[in-house]
């Protein structure tokens, strides 16, 4: 943590989808956040995971209030389908319940309308929305809506798996910002692709997105859940010894290991001459 605020990072997202919410306890969770805030030590935002049924979801967010979270990202209610009704009744329950800001992840089985979109917009609390559904059409007119009602300053953030290989996407409808797993483990990558964003250098954004990011998604593609352990081994990569997933995710298997190791290589080598 204090490694990666060191190389750059903007926000950290802690105990989220790549860190795993799903597998932690309440104590293991409070504890996880407390270690998150203590590393940033307040030169950037902490961001907590929160999730489940919306008395649960309450129950992470005073636990990552009480920890010195920043703010909270508020992940789909677990297994069910609920429809826009519920689901801005489940988020504004969220938000009226705690001092934090409120990102919305939008996903499979939370995905809202422009309108709802809107009405989260001018809710109290909630700042954000993260979409991690990847219909571009759906958040074009979201981004749409929320403009013509003069509500721009509402966050919009690309969330889908290794968002870089999407963001020149995204960008296109204005939604410039996102979250990069990739920077838990090759932060120079990550920086580098960004900085081309920023500064519209495509012809290294391209690089980066053929040689790098690609061959990444689809290593990725080879096993169920890789998308978090993956990121895990990438760490244990770099150098510290982070522990592997949780049931029910598995490791990567060793040959898919050595693949990530060389395509590093290969992403280091990439950004030569990009700074």
């Amino acid at each position: 943590m204090r490694r990666g605020v060191e190389d750059g990072a903007a926000a950290v997202f802690a105990c989220c989808g790549t860190g795993e919410f799903h597998a932690l306890t309440p104590e293991e969770f409070g504890t996880c956040v407390r270690a998150a805030v203590e590393a940033a030590g307040g030169r950037v935002p902490v961001v907590a995971g929160t999730g489940y049924g919306t008395a649960l979801a309450v129950r992470y967010a005073r636990l990552a209030e009480a920890a010195g979270a920043d703010g909270l990202l508020a992940m789909p209610p677990y297994l069910v389908v609920a429809g826009q009704e519920g689901l801005l009744r489940h988020y504004r329950e969220l938000a009226a319940a705690t001092a934090l800001p409120v990102i919305v992840y939008q996903r499979d089985n939370a995905v809202l309308t422009p309108e709802t979109a809107v009405a989260l917009a001018r809710t109290d609390g909630v700042i954000g929305l993260k979409d991690g559904l990847g219909d571009l059409d759906l958040m074009q007119r979201v981004v749409s809506a929320l403009r013509t009602e003069g509500l721009d300053g509402f966050l919009c953030f690309n969330g889908l798996p290794t968002a870089e290989q999407t963001q020149l996407a995204y960008r296109g409808i204005g939604v410039t910002l996102y979250s990069s797993a990739v920077f838990c483990f090759v932060p120079e990558i990550a920086l580098a692709f960004h900085r081309a964003l920023r500064e519209g250098d495509d012809t290294t954004a391209h690089r980066l997105l053929d040689g790098f990011y690609r061959p990444f998604v689809e290593l990725r593609a080879q096993g169920a859940g890789y998308a978090v352990s993956l990121v895990k081994a990438g760490v244990r990569l770099r150098g510290p010894d982070v522990g592997g997933v949780r049931p029910p995710l598995h490791e990567p298997a060793p040959e898919h290991i050595e693949r990530l190791a060389r395509l590093v290589e290969r992403g280091h080598a990439l950004t030569e001459g990009a700074e």
